[in-house]
């Protein structure tokens, strides 16, 4: 077929697809004919809603007609594949997916790629690695494929603002492919930096490879920065502004506990809008997509769970409470909006508690060098596989980045993931420090880079579009920046005060745990599945979350300064949390968690409690020294070997009628309150009722 029968089969395809008006951009052919006619490797760097998908699913209807087997796509978000699902279906393309939300149809998918019935098979990165996929299924896949697609290509880059471990299994997969199946790689979001990074992972920068960027400028956005003093002000300028927002819309924030209260405090305004968090459960994140969808909602309030795949192209405006740690992915989510409308206002809301959040995700990175040579070592002496639970107690790192360790090795070749879990390879790893440290240097070159954006006084569309080195940045004439318009900062007196009411309504639960981590004879404790009755916590309570935008401004505040008396504002609100509890039982007895860190903090919330309530002092859970920041197994054997309830307590403790209030200063795993009414309780406590100023759960 010439270009010119293959370019009408093309457009043929694309307007069964976007309708009848749509024609092929000049890139969308030159990849397209690449993919087909050349049996290429491309990489695409183009914006949200330019039709990245248009080419991989008419490329697959062109090299289907030609006989070639299925397209394999490679796509990070199920919100993703459920769209391409649909589009690929109006493109008369028949698409399936494995992902973990259908593990119930992997056989029917299997058997339909097999006989043909499947012209694209979508999964995720993570399932290249589960061992039957990859042991019984990927084989054929890649012997068969007519195309591979590695869809937002930046996750595979640790450059890149969305870097993902199993994205990088990758290279092995392309290294299976035969030569003349063509690779297109797609990104809405890549600066020069992870253009290259991409272009070595997937081999890109070899043969006929072919890399197509386009503009990143979209003529229908409008950004703005308003600074406002307060968490107070922006709840309130929010409540009073959003409905002159044209339509429906995002409003991200930097944490879970900052979404919820948000969407709580609109919604008590009066607004349709709902929470959209790594937290929310499958089934309400799928009722929410499709409320704003049908605009059925005014907005979501959502971090950065709701990101990647999500495609509405009214979407009206895109607003930030608080500033995201990176330009590039500050432009990922705006990018969301105006695809399909004329005008969509982009309104960052920054605040100063934006450089804590951001040191707090930057401590998740890459643990160093002792801690990975550990788990390497932990598998070694094992000789046979061990599950991440299994694993867990042997090694000092929390469950998430223990998961992420384990990934970077398997990628790296020194570990293998099998059926059971982990197995050492015995191959030789280099721990790459210097490679880590240039990572986490670049990462505090974007977190300035955004402090800058919030200070330009020049375009900020071209100031983020020099972010991601797009040559075609230049000024837009549309900012607040250009045109001089910006939005009022005022807000009323009632609007605030509302807002403060909201932000100081004190209190939050802590919910005690259930199970004892698993491994723990391993480290000599005898503690193993359920906590017992006759051991567990009552559900407790605390002033707040150190990540709320209400009260943990004021908690972040107490716990960066010295260690000193309990501050009494603190204290008037704590008491409102414990006048509305509702316990079964008023407590009869305060019990504190001695502290090595802060004992004057503790004890002064200790007495001030029990002098305001009425209540005796029964005294102090006995404490060595302050417990590792490990992970649950090795956190729990530490603190049952630490805490201790004195004998002249337990007398206090069993001559109590009622519940003993049992406080500390702050909840972040809550193993040192769940171990500590443990102890409590085999001292004869009735009930234990854990009360901190602050969780960070």
């Amino acid at each position: 077929m010439d270009d010119l029968a293959l370019r009408n089969s093309a457009e043929e395809r694309l307007r069964a697809l976007a309708g009848p008006e749509a024609r092929l951009r000049d890139d969308q052919w030159t990849a397209i004919r690449a993919l087909v006619s050349g049996r290429s490797r491309a990489l695409v760097v183009q914006r949200t809603g330019w039709g990245k998908s248009a080419v991989y699913f008419v490329a697959t209807a062109l090299l289907r007609a030609r006989g070639e087997g299925p397209t394999v796509i490679v796509s990070p978000l199920l919100a993703l594949m459920r769209n391409q699902v649909e589009a690929a279906a109006r493109a008369g393309v028949r698409a399936a997916t494995i992902n973990s939300s259908n593990p119930e149809d992997w056989t029917r998918v299997h058997d339909a790629v097999a006989d043909g019935e499947v012209d694209v098979l979508l999964v995720s990165p993570e399932r290249l690695n589960n061992p039957d996929f990859r042991d019984a299924v990927l084989p054929q896949l890649t012997a068969s494929a007519g195309m591979l697609v590695v869809d937002e290509a930046h996750c595979i880059s640790d450059w890149g603002h969305d870097f993902r471990p199993d994205y990088r299994r990758l290279r092995t997969l392309l290294g299976e492919l035969p030569e003349d199946v063509p690779v297109l790689a797609t990104t809405a979001t890549a600066n020069d930096r992870v253009v290259h990074d991409v272009s070595q992972q997937l081999d890109l920068g070899t043969g006929k490879a072919l890399v197509l960027r386009g503009p990143l400028d979209r003529e229908s956005l409008r950004l703005g920065v308003l600074r406002l003093p307060t968490a107070k002000a922006r709840l309130a300028w929010l409540a009073e502004n959003l409905d002159k927002f044209t339509g429906s819309g995002i409003i991200y924030t930097l944490t879970v506990a900052a979404a919820e209260e948000l969407a709580s405090f609109l919604r008590d305004r009066g607004y349709a809008v709902a929470a959209y968090t790594g937290r929310t459960e499958q089934a309400d994140r799928l009722r929410a997509e499709d409320d704003l969808l049908a605009n059925r909602v005014k907005a979501l309030v959502a971090t950065s769970a709701l990101g990647m795949g999500f495609d509405k192209p009214d979407l009206g405006f895109v607003m930030h409470v608080g500033a995201p740690q990176s330009p590039i992915s500050y432009y990922q989510q705006i990018g969301r909006a105006g695809r399909g409308v004329r005008r969509a206002d982009v309104v960052l809301l920054p605040g100063t508690e934006d450089k804590d959040i951001w040191s707090y995700f930057a401590s998740l990175a890459f643990p160093r060098e002792p801690a990975v040579r550990e788990v390497l070592a932990a598998l070694a002496d094992a000789g046979r596989a061990l599950s991440t639970q299994a694993l867990e107690p042997l090694v000092d790192l929390s469950r998430g980045r223990l998961e992420m360790v384990l990934k970077v090795l398997d990628v790296d070749g020194a570990v293998r993931r099998v059926r059971g879990g982990w197995e050492s390879t015995g191959a030789p790893w280099e721990y790459d420090g210097a490679r880590y440290g240039r990572i986490a240097q670049a990462r505090q070159a974007e977190q300035q880079a955004i402090l800058e954006y919030q200070e330009t006084t020049g375009c900020r569309m071209e100031f983020l579009l020099r972010q991601l080195d797009d040559p075609h940045a230049a000024p837009c004439g549309r900012c607040d920046n250009c045109t001089g318009e910006r939005w009022s900062a005022e807000v009323s007196e009632a609007g605030v005060a509302a807002a403060e009411e909201r932000l100081r309504r004190p209190g939050v639960e802590i919910t005690p745990k259930k199970q004892w981590p698993t491994g723990m004879a391993a480290l000599g404790v005898p503690l193993s599945g359920r906590i017992s009755a006759d051991r567990a916590a009552e559900p407790g309570r605390a002033l707040g979350r150190l990540t709320d935008i209400g009260w943990g401004n004021r908690l972040r505040e107490v716990f960066a300064g010295p260690d000193e008396v309990v501050p009494e504002e603190v204290v008037n609100a704590c008491v409102q949390v414990l006048a509305t509890w509702g316990w079964s039982e008023r407590p009869s007895g305060v019990v504190t968690v001695g502290s090595t860190t802060r004992p004057r903090l503790v004890s002064s919330f200790g007495e001030r409690i029990a002098t305001i309530g009425r209540l005796p002092w029964l005294g102090t859970v006995e404490s060595r020294s302050s417990a590792p920041q490990a992970n649950s197994a090795q956190r729990l054997s530490w603190l049952w070997k630490s805490l201790a309830v004195p004998e002249e307590v337990a007398e206090q403790v069993r001559s109590a009628t009622g519940p003993v209030l049992l406080i500390d200063d702050r909840v972040d795993t809550g193993w040192t309150m769940t171990v500590a009414a443990a102890r409590l309780r085999d001292a004869g406590a009735k009930e234990v009722l854990p009360f901190a100023l602050a969780t960070t759960t």
